[in-house]
């Protein structure tokens, strides 16, 4: 299916971003992509939003892969959704049997009729070739001055609960040490949900409210429908560029300290901790054991090890492992051979799995899935759904989930106080709701 491109330049490109997402407000399904101008150097594009399906994609986890394959395979265009977590059941003899407040689809991609792409104050419009007459009449709209928004009246005053309450918190989290002793797994990325129900939320208000405290460099807003994903998720989970294929784990983490000085003991501190460093190289070597499934031979190779990233809210340990791959492996096939991602589940992946599927009281569903896309080549980027808040507007229903990986070394009070770091973004731009 033929593209019509068109490219302009904008003055202010952070009100062209505001004007893009409001005004994308009246589709069905839209995919907003942000990475806030933080100083990565992987990202293609600064900003992209994909909205209207002209085809689409939606299963449950059973067969998922190979739909998706064929799908991608017969479309060759851009292709922008995400992945659940829940398709480890389509990968590995897995099951999910939690509660599920939120039900998402397992998976959910779709070929957009039309694509705005950013980079600095370029922006490319690419349209289905048959809406091409559009683009003028949009670009209108979306550069129309905008009337102050009327706030929804919310009845009710979120009330958030947890789904674990502390001292289960602490029980799960010594049987998964135990676990660990006995030598069933090395780490364990261990979650739990906080959540509010009967309630009503601004989800563009909220992913905004988020972004704007967090500015995270794979930040999402996803409209299906009446569900939402509001992203703040610091975390890439893997990117195919031509015949190189990345990947950065985040493992470590670190809260923020008042004073440029205090952050800098706080940075020393974090790169030489001990712990936190053996969180992350026991996923940075399941990356390379999952690499070496498909990898060109000895091309799989660790670029950065442990390196401290500072964002709004924490300081994070993140590594970056690479590796070239041959043309004719299908890009779904790769995804297939890395799914989940190991920094969201432990490793051996599979008994880890297998644990905290026991132990959690909540199926994952989107969170620690992945949101991304695929260009017309087969190249692809996805992120981790992490940091973000979950909403399906019909059964008014607000989550948010946070973990942290269970090592020997872990202490089950700062592994909750570490839950409740990661929470923060989230809880404070929900109750902050008039």
């Amino acid at each position: 299916m033929q593209r019509t491109s068109y490219k302009f330049q904008v003055k202010d490109v952070s009100k062209f971003k505001k004007q893009l997402l409001i005004w994308a407000q009246k589709f069905e399904i839209v995919v907003w992509l942000d990475s806030n101008n933080y100083d990565q150097k992987y990202s293609n594009f600064d900003a992209v939003l994909a909205i209207d399906p002209v085809s689409k994609i939606e299963s449950s986890y059973k067969n998922a892969f190979s739909q998706l394959k064929k799908y991608q395979s017969e479309v060759k265009d851009f292709i922008f959704g995400y992945l659940g977590y829940d398709l480890k059941n389509d990968v590995e003899n897995l099951t999910s049997s939690n509660f599920d407040g939120l039900h998402f689809p397992d998976l959910f991609l779709f070929q957009p009729k039309k694509l705005f792409l950013i980079k600095g104050n370029s922006v490319e419009i690419k349209y289905i070739s048959t809406f091409e007459h559009e683009i003028e009449t949009d670009l209108e709209k979306i550069n129309q001055p905008k009337a102050k928004s009327q706030k929804p009246k919310i009845k009710n005053k979120l009330k958030i609960k947890l789904r674990i309450h502390k001292d289960d918190y602490y029980k799960k989290l010594n049987t998964v040490l135990n676990h660990i002793r006995r030598g069933d797994i090395y780490e364990a990325n261990f979650c739990q949900e906080f959540y509010s129900d009967n309630s009503t939320i601004n989800p563009v208000e909220i992913y905004q409210n988020l972004n704007e405290i967090s500015k995270a460099p794979f930040a999402t807003y996803f409209k299906l429908n009446d569900n939402y994903l509001l992203s703040a998720s610091p975390e890439r989970y893997l990117k195919k560029d031509g015949e190189n294929l990345i990947s950065q784990p985040i493992k470590g983490t670190e809260k923020r300290a008042a004073t440029k000085k205090e952050d800098a003991k706080l940075i020393a501190a974090l790169e030489q901790n001990s712990k936190e460093r053996a969180e992350n190289i026991m996923i940075v070597d399941l990356v390379r054991n999952d690499f070496s499934r498909f990898a060109n031979k000895g091309s799989v190779k660790v670029d950065e090890l442990c390196k401290v990233y500072t964002f709004e809210q924490v300081h994070q340990l993140i590594s970056t492992v690479s590796c070239s791959v041959k043309n004719d492996i299908h890009p779904v096939d790769i995804l297939k051979n890395t799914f989940p991602m190991g920094s969201m589940t432990g490793a051996p992946k599979i008994s880890a799995m297998k644990i905290i599927e026991e132990l959690e009281e909540t199926k994952r569903g989107l969170y620690s899935g992945t949101v991304g896309y695929f260009t017309p080549n087969g190249d692809f980027d996805f992120n981790v759904i992490i940091r973000s808040v979950l909403y399906n507007a019909t059964k008014k229903y607000v989550s948010y989930s946070v973990g942290g990986a269970i090592t020997s070394q872990s202490i089950p009070e700062k592994e909750y106080e570490e839950c409740l770091l990661k929470a923060k973004a989230m809880k404070q731009v929900l109750l902050t709701v008039k």
